[in-house]
């Protein structure tokens, strides 16, 4: 194993397969079985997830809409898909943690580095 610990940027388009919105569900399958497939082998694996399937905070504020609204709804749009892999990656075995900057505590754990790294 060439690496111990990796960080896997994913983007929210990748989650939308062919359908351009959304979570697909057969993409989120195969993508959460490729780090599982990490994850089995002894690779720490942290994924920072892009929200972009769901909603563009710059795309909402050139339409008109209020900037922070807007980015807000794009962070809005991380966590949902960052709950959707955790899940796929939960029922596979696969214990999982979601870190947020933006607190919602019934949802995510506050982002906290030393936390993260365990």
């Amino acid at each position: 194993m060439k690496y111990k610990r990796i960080l896997l940027k994913l983007s929210g388009e990748a989650l939308s397969g062919d359908t351009g919105y959304g979570v697909n569900p057969e993409v989120l399958d195969q993508i959460s079985t490729e780090i599982k497939d990490l994850h089995d082998m002894g690779v720490e694996v942290a994924i920072v997830i892009g929200g972009g399937n769901i909603h563009r905070g710059v795309a909402g504020a050139t339409k008109g809409m209020d900037r922070t609204s807007s980015d807000h709804m794009g962070m809005l749009a991380t966590i949902i898909n960052s709950l959707a892999i955790q899940d796929s990656l939960e029922r596979k075995g696969v214990y999982t943690r979601v870190l947020s900057a933006i607190r919602m505590a019934e949802i995510t754990e506050p982002y906290i580095r030393r936390r993260a790294m365990r």
